[in-house]
């Protein structure tokens, strides 16, 4: 059994790697304890690898970086807790094998979320570690489904403060390792998602119970989607943001509900990215923060 510390320090690192599936032994110290020395990290993650919960691989490139992942057994007891109840297990990844053909795509995502939580720190508003959930579900019909990067949940303002707004992000890290037209592909399968309202076999509609679409079950406001972009240099940026707002042309009316921005990570991990680096894809030319109001909050 894990021995949790009294500020509950290996709870949180197992809970993130069973969340995140992975990540290098930097983004864990910056991601759990980063007012402390990365040393402690380590002799952490190392006591936790002991127990059976977590384990690693190295990789070749980067100066043989260390890359860590929970095992079977880690996944099993975190997803126990109930700050991780109701995840899906079935998707972490367990395999050295796999977390190796996996790296470079979940370590940036991984690198994603850090820009959010750090800019959170550093403005004093709400952003924890498990506010970042990686591979989120969503039926869409005909046994399709969108599987967002990570969800993201932010308060701007401290916890204890009055007011601040909830926000909520379904965010898409794109490597450009597929062509433009399959990254924006996916705004129409969140439009989808959007409207997509379940059919319960032998159940009709009522005034007292309607038809209502899935993601009100889960959401007050469906959650402003944000296309993070990394792998190519300007000129791809803008062949991708072009992608997007072609895709963009024809869901004005989802476009009129949720806010869809498009911003580089390396302008995130510069600027941080609640200032104004974010493209919305209807009309690329503008710049805007990422929180500022949907249409129904303003």
């Amino acid at each position: 059994m894990i021995g949790v510390d009294a500020g509950g320090g290996d709870r949180l690192a197992l809970a993130v790697l069973a969340q995140y599936r992975m990540a290098t032994t930097e983004q864990m110290h910056r991601v759990i304890a980063p007012k402390v020395r990365i040393e402690q990290t380590r002799r952490r993650l190392a006591r936790l690898r002991n127990e059976g919960l977590v384990d690693r691989i190295t990789l070749p490139q980067a100066g043989r970086t260390r890359v860590w992942f929970p095992t079977l057994y880690g996944v099993q007891l975190a997803c126990e807790w109930p700050e991780l109840r109701g995840r899906r297990p079935s998707r972490t990844v367990s395999d050295p094998t796999a977390v190796r053909l996996k790296a470079g795509h979940t370590l940036t995502v991984t690198e994603t979320a850090l820009a959010f939580l750090e800019d959170a720190r550093r403005r004093g508003d709400v952003c924890r570690p498990l506010d970042w959930i990686p591979e989120v579900h969503h039926p869409i019909g005909s046994g399709e489904a969108v599987i967002a990067d990570a969800l993201l949940y932010y308060r701007c303002g401290p916890a204890d403060g009055e007011g601040g707004a909830m926000l909520r992000a379904f965010v898409e890290v794109d490597r450009a390792t597929t062509g433009p037209e399959r990254l924006a592909a996916k705004l129409g399968a969140y439009e989808r998602l959007h409207r997509y309202v379940p059919v319960v076999p032998g159940r009709r509609p009522t005034l007292q119970e309607p038809a209502v679409e899935e993601w009100r079950r889960r959401y007050p406001l469906f959650p402003r989607i944000l296309f993070v972009l990394d792998g190519t240099g300007a000129a791809g940026v803008e062949n991708r943001i072009s992608a997007l707002r072609a895709a963009a042309r024809p869901l004005s009316p989802f476009l009129r509900d949720v806010p869809v921005l498009a911003a580089p990570l390396a302008e995130l991990l510069h600027h941080g990215p609640c200032v104004p680096v974010w493209r919305p894809v209807h009309d690329p030319d503008q710049r805007v923060p990422w929180t500022m109001p949907g249409p129904r909050q303003a």
